[in-house]
């Protein structure tokens, strides 16, 4: 039987299939548990949650509607033929699996959104048990989605309104260079110092929404809702080169962790799967519904995709090496998300990098499964089949999953991390070996 936590408790840890709980939130169950294990305590980080409930705010709305009038005005001006009525509401990005919390590839930091233009960095590798940094700049509104830079030393670049913020942290003997014109900003917090190092504008000062890093960290591929084309970025140079496809807003952009491979996803149900060698891509569609998050296998010779109205995932398979874009898309059912839980759509999904481990969320269900994280173990054969270990319950009151993601090179085995509508971003070690 999967492993239920009961009302009233919170999830501790994942051992071997069984999930230990507690009656309430300290350190102490995870001193007496995981901590014995990995000799490490990943202590929960409080925040305000009142913005981070995906609400639209009316800023964003008079902007969309002031950016299609600015759009149709240029157009009558410049014969442009740029799509001016877009499919992609802003209202639907609050379906989408943004990445808001995530973690350093090589490092125990952790970065995540903790309000509407603030990011907040917690180093659990700093034994003097310093508090979080909270990273805010002018130029640092309306936060959306942020990664690290992989390859990058201490980097981590944040989608806002206008553009992206590139942070980097400075310590004894490492100094970052900041680019000519961009007004610098210094934040302290013990020995290290996080640094504004500079500001990617976007075209026609549109909300980024969607960021991927490729995986060597030269290029960073950007995207708004506003807009049907994407961007790569060549960062050390500043130099951003916009890509077109198609007429729908873009809802998620994700490379390969190989490289050989980039996928876009549109509001209007289209997606895109790019080889990288050439920049030549193969469009898929899928009906009456849109793709909301999408996460590669280690491997990168296949995608998991979760779609807008649907409680099953889908599977993109590639049939040869790279650069050939020919590929299968497969079911892949998650039966007990239905039968369990009474809920009808996916909401969020992540992998983890060892591809043994699946967090999904879901829309509503039933009072007793409402608001829980399901963790499933996979295994590819090569095909996707799942099996449902257990559910993660948050803190507080009524907590529902704001947004999660895994640790990729935790040596321990997988590290979950989700941030809660209660206001505590929480970290769950899955052991199992």
């Amino acid at each position: 039987m999967p492993s239920f936590p009961q009302p009233g408790t919170v999830t501790i840890c994942e051992i071997n299939r069984e999930f230990v709980t507690s009656d309430h939130l300290s350190d102490d169950q995870a001193k007496e548990t995981y901590a014995k294990i990995l000799g490490t305590v990943f202590s929960p980080i409080p925040f305000e949650p009142d913005n981070l409930l995906g609400t639209v705010t009316e800023q964003e709305e008079n902007s969309r509607k002031k950016g299609v009038l600015s759009a149709a005005l240029q157009a009558v001006l410049s014969g442009s033929l740029r799509p001016l009525f877009q499919p992609a509401d802003v209202k639907l990005l609050q379906d989408v699996d943004l990445h808001s919390v995530s973690w350093h590839q090589h490092k125990h930091i952790l970065a995540f959104i903790s309000g509407p233009h603030h990011v907040t960095i917690s180093d659990y590798s700093d034994s003097d048990g310093k508090p979080p940094c909270v990273l805010s700049h002018e130029s640092q509104k309306d936060v959306k989605v942020l990664e690290w830079r992989p390859n990058g030393g201490k980097t981590l670049s944040v989608a806002c309104r206008g553009g992206i913020c590139i942070w980097a942290a400075s310590y004894p003997g490492n100094v970052p260079s900041v680019r000519s014109g961009i007004t610098s900003s210094t934040l302290s917090r013990g020995l290290s110092k996080w640094t504004l190092v500079d500001f990617l504008q976007s075209l026609d000062s549109e909300q980024i929404s969607a960021l991927s890093w490729s995986p060597d960290g030269r290029y960073l591929a950007s995207a708004s809702f506003e807009s049907s084309s994407f961007t790569i970025w060549d960062v050390s140079q500043g130099l951003g080169t916009p890509i077109r496809r198609g007429l729908g807003g873009i809802s998620l952009l994700k490379w390969s962790p190989t490289g050989d491979y980039f996928f876009a996803a549109k509001f209007d149900g289209t997606f895109y799967l790019w080889e990288t060698n050439t920049w030549t891509s193969e469009t898929w569609s899928s009906k009456n519904e849109f793709v909301t998050g999408a996460t590669w296998d280690p491997d990168g010779r296949m995608i998991l995709l979760s779609f807008s109205e649907s409680s099953a995932l889908g599977s993109i398979h590639f049939a040869s090496k790279p650069p050939s874009l020919d590929a299968h898309l497969i079911p892949v059912e998650l039966p007990e998300i239905k039968s369990l839980t009474d809920s009808q759509v996916i909401e969020k999904i992540a992998w983890d990098a060892s591809g043994e481990r699946l967090a999904v969320s879901y829309k509503d269900g039933d009072e007793l499964y409402k608001g829980l994280v399901a963790i499933f173990d996979v295994k590819r054969t090569p095909l996707v089949s799942t099996s449902l270990i257990g559910f993660i319950r948050g803190p507080g009151d009524n907590p529902k999953p704001v947004a999660f993601s895994f640790h990729d090179k935790f040596k321990q085995g997988p590290l979950l991390s989700v941030c809660w509508s209660s206001g505590f971003c929480c970290t769950y070690p899955l052991i199992f070996r």
